[in-house]
């Protein structure tokens, strides 16, 4: 967390602290109902389900142009079961991280974009031993993918934080 807080734009209060990090429980594409199924598995680093879709926990970062900290996304990408296999032989291997980066679809949407963020095309790269992988998406005009690339001020920082701790009701 930023050490500063700010006024929020959603309830009109003073926060303690602004947070330059989300993270996602789980892939899009799970459901309880899947925590019943042998072939169907939800841990903190690996998901798969139906014995068919393999997950990985990953970090989205971007850079905040005028804080001294990145903003960092924790996200869920899918892999190949080629990808996820070769991606677990190495999940305690030293030197894992000069390994080249997998292929993978975006598999969390983010509510704070208007257009839906699944399925979009990255690159997952494998860090160090004990380090979560993180995630370069492809480019695009994409906003995530914009932000991303161009980075990101410390005002869009606290709309994200508004709009995810002030969720307004959605219309019917």
């Amino acid at each position: 967390m930023d050490d500063h807080g700010f006024v929020c734009g959603g309830c009109g209060r003073r926060h303690d602290g602004l947070p330059f990090s989300y993270g996602a429980a789980a892939p899009a594409y799970w459901r309880e109902d899947l925590a019943r199924d042998e072939k169907s598995l939800l841990e903190d680093e690996i998901c798969i389900i139906a014995g068919e879709h393999y997950f990985v926990r990953a970090r989205l970062v971007i850079a905040v142009t005028d804080a001294v900290q990145d903003f960092d996304w924790g996200v869920w990408v899918s892999l190949s079961s080629a990808a996820f296999s070769r991606m677990l032989d190495l999940w305690s291997t030293p030197g894992r991280e000069r390994e080249p980066a997998y292929f993978g679809w975006f598999a969390t949407e983010l509510p704070v974009y208007r257009e839906p963020t699944l399925n979009l095309r990255t690159q997952v790269h494998t860090g160090s031993v004990g380090e979560r992988p993180h995630v370069v998406l492809e480019p695009t005009y994409h906003p995530l993918a914009v932000e991303q690339s161009e980075g990101i001020t410390r005002a869009r920082v606290q709309e994200i934080a508004e709009q995810l701790l002030h969720p307004r009701p959605t219309r019917q």
